[in-house]
């Protein structure tokens, strides 16, 4: 069994939450694991060529070519991203959207594997996490768990965090506050996530070693997404 980990923060890993809570969640599975920063990799969002409809490998030449084979060998996976407006960053949405070359012709390269969601935002982590949960569940990836946490949002380092009255500190502290280290959101200061994170790991270690049963779970997630395409008709 491998794990592939996946950081779509294009921050440097010493100063992104979402580097340090992937890490987090695959140093507690127990299993072996790649782990791959999208930081400076170029990755383009699927252009609808259709070009791999034939043999479900995408055409678009860049550095996804790369990364298709840790994507199809890994049993599972952990995919983490930062909070842009609410969603996540275009590199990690690029990312999963290139999946779309795994689906045709019923094709079952995905299907029935497991994954967790990590998201850090200024404010809160949920809306990345749930966005990679959906696109999980739209290539029947079961997510079994979600680690969310608060991170640095980039108005603390911009020179106008102090001032701007729109500013994630300036909504977080209200009035004359002095931007100091110990004020900036940091995962590793939130013993919830960090526990969080190893609960998950741990969780997507057992579930891996309990004789995973991949059709099982391609049935179950199969039916989830009928039941969210019905409640929405």
């Amino acid at each position: 069994m491998k794990i592939l980990g996946i950081s779509g923060s294009p921050r440097k890993a010493d100063r992104s939450g979402v580097h340090k809570l992937v890490q987090t969640v695959l140093d507690n599975t127990g299993f072996d694991y790649d782990f791959v920063s999208l930081k400076g990799k170029t990755i383009a969002g699927c252009i609808a060529c259709l070009g791999c409809v034939k043999d479900n490998i995408c055409k678009v030449e860049d550095d996804l070519f790369n990364l298709r084979d840790k994507i199809v060998e890994a049993d599972a996976y952990v995919v983490g991203a930062p909070n842009y407006y609410s969603t996540f960053n275009a590199t990690t949405h690029a990312f999963l959207e290139r999946w779309f070359q795994f689906r045709h012709q019923e094709g079952d390269t995905l299907w029935g594997k497991l994954g967790v969601a990590v998201g850090v935002g200024g404010t809160s982590g949920q809306f990345p996490a749930d966005e990679i949960e959906k696109f999980f569940l739209y290539n029947f990836v079961e997510t079994v768990a979600k680690v969310t946490g608060q991170g640095a949002a980039s108005c603390y380092t911009c020179g106008h965090g102090e001032t701007c009255k729109v500013g994630i500190p300036h909504l977080l502290h209200g009035e004359g506050f002095k931007i100091t280290d110990d004020i900036i959101p940091d995962v590793t200061k939130q013993p919830e996530v960090i526990t969080s994170a190893v609960e998950a790991g741990k969780l997507l270690g057992q579930r891996l070693g309990q004789e995973h049963d991949r059709m099982a779970v391609t049935k179950k997630m199969q039916g989830r997404m009928m039941a969210m395409f019905e409640s929405a008709v």
